[in-house]
């Protein structure tokens, strides 16, 4: 080439940049990623303070909290231990309104009448009192037919059969539903004790409360 200048010797200019701007941007990248990590570490700490207490306050309430069974109220209208009884629940006679009829079908003189008496006392009507007819007489070997009309099954007889174990339900085609008959058996004893006849009679008129669960806390 021809010219006025020429380039000689074997080295050349190099561009770099200057040091103090390298130094600059070095500083703030550092600066933004010190900045990040305790940032970081900040929130970390926050969640760790914070979650525990979210837990525990979730968890308190249900571990304080217990489940209750609480029975629900009891049917008025439960008999005494007397076996007496003014208005009987579920549809029920009460005994005052029950009409028995005490039939002796056993060799044991005078058991009608002692029988009959023990049920005036707790509260029945008392109808006819004597021996069994044929169709029964020396034939009830257990302790006794409550016999009734159809409508009496769940009525007048389930609460006569509280007075004594070991009878037999029957039914038959008379009409009066509160009229029935206590056909005594060889098989009998007695009465069962007044006690816990009326214990029986109160469960019979008086149905068991129904459990319902609540919880406190």
């Amino acid at each position: 080439m021809g010219g006025q200048y020429r380039i000689t010797g074997d080295k050349y200019p190099r561009l770099r940049r200057p040091k103090r701007r390298r130094r600059l941007v070095l500083a703030v990248v550092a600066s933004v990623t010190a900045l990040g990590l305790v940032g970081w570490g900040t929130l970390q700490l926050i969640d760790v303070f914070t979650g525990d207490e979210d837990q525990a306050a979730a968890a308190g309430p249900k571990a304080d909290c217990a489940t209750r069974v609480s029975p629900s109220p009891k049917a008025s209208g439960s008999a005494g231990e007397s076996g007496k009884s003014g208005t009987a629940a579920k549809g029920l006679p009460a005994p005052g309104k029950i009409t028995v009829n005490v039939l002796n079908a056993t060799p044991r003189a005078g058991l009608a009448k002692e029988t009959a008496d023990e049920l005036k006392k707790r509260g029945f009507r008392i109808g006819n009192v004597g021996n069994a007819t044929k169709e029964y007489d020396k034939k009830v070997k257990g302790a006794a037919i409550l016999l009734g009309a159809k409508a009496a099954e769940d009525a007048a007889l389930a609460v006569l059969n509280t007075q004594l174990s070991g009878a037999r339900l029957k039914t038959d085609g008379r009409k009066k539903a509160t009229e029935v008959d206590l056909v005594i058996g060889t098989g009998f004893k007695a009465l069962s004790e007044q006690k816990d006849a009326g214990k029986a009679l109160a469960a019979l008129t008086s149905p068991e409360p129904t459990p319902t669960a609540t919880k406190t806390c």
